[in-house]
């Protein structure tokens, strides 16, 4: 599995009597892979992993790998606040098919860095799948350093660090940890082009549910070096950055995706979208099939 490129964190749709929407998850899968997407995340933070079932969970990932059908990567969203129920969810993912798993730092407990090597040294030594690290601490409540990435670079079976902080001096302090065999990719849309510019290889992007082609056409651009041309198409997005970012992830993408037909609504506690955002919906729908248009346009003439 090629871990570069736009891969994307996909939101679950749920129908309206809030049951799995199975029809639209083959469709959300499908778009994915003609848009250029190089791998897809099922049942992380932005697929409301936290209020699946057990049974909700092994359907979502059987059904992806059957979808896909090895044309592109399939990744579990797998950490959990306890590092054995880790191990567990790994294994379970490695079993339904998954090729590797995004292991977000535990949630809640917020344990010390140390607590953090012992728990990925576990889980990629016990969860029979490649570890993808996730530092998110805005969700989490405790920021993986550095200095802490720095001590599982080269441990076996962990392959890469997915990082949502976007600012400079994070990715300036972990751009000399990225290797062949260990790949760093931002996990903050807005500021993704800057953190290839500075060394990451692609993007685990929420964006790339509603603008895929794009996304992968502006990864590609900058893997290319091409960072000039790839900022300029990643400035067309702003609009939609922070149209995403007006109310907790995933309320205003589900949004987006009902209005499109996928998917009906969110599981609580989250709730819909609020007024005023939602005036801004058909501006952002607009904005999406404008620039979709134009990235599948740019990729047909490649």
């Amino acid at each position: 599995m090629r871990l570069s490129g736009s891969i994307t964190a996909l939101a679950t749709p749920f129908s309206i009597d809030g049951t799995l929407d199975l029809r639209a998850w083959a469709q959300m899968l499908e778009k994915q892979i003609a848009s250029g997407t190089s791998a897809v995340v099922v049942a992380g933070s932005t697929g409301e992993a936290a209020a699946l079932t057990d049974d909700e969970y092994d359907t979502l990932l059987v059904e992806a790998v059957r979808v896909v059908a090895g044309r592109i990567g399939v990744i579990a969203g797998t950490g959990l606040s306890n590092t054995a129920k880790t191990i567990a969810q790994t294994r379970r993912a490695a079993e339904l098919g998954a090729q590797a798993a995004l292991v977000v730092t535990p949630p809640y407990v917020r344990p010390t860095q140390a607590g953090l090597v012992a728990h990925y040294r576990a889980v990629a030594a016990q969860g029979g799948l490649p570890v993808i690290l996730y530092n998110v601490p805005g969700r989490t409540g405790v920021d993986m350093a550095p200095e802490t990435v720095a001590q599982l670079v080269g441990v076996e079976g962990i392959v890469g660090l997915k990082e949502a902080r976007g600012d400079a001096e994070r990715w300036a302090a972990l751009a000399p940890l990225a290797s062949p065999g260990f790949a760093l990719l931002s996990g903050d849309d807005p500021t993704f082009v800057e953190a290839m510019r500075a060394g990451a290889v692609g993007v685990i992007s929420v964006a790339s549910n509603v603008v895929p082609a794009s996304m992968a056409t502006i990864a590609a651009t900058a893997g290319e070096g091409a960072f000039g041309e790839a900022g300029a198409r990643d400035a067309l997005l702003g609009p939609l950055y922070d149209f995403l970012g007006c109310a907790p992830n995933p309320i205003p993408l589900k949004a987006l995706l009902k209005a499109q037909g996928l998917g009906a609504d969110l599981r609580l506690p989250l709730l819909p979208l609020e007024a005023p955002h939602t005036a801004s919906l058909a501006a952002m729908l607009s904005l999406v099939d404008r620039v979709e248009a134009e990235a599948s346009a740019a990729r047909r003439a490649a």
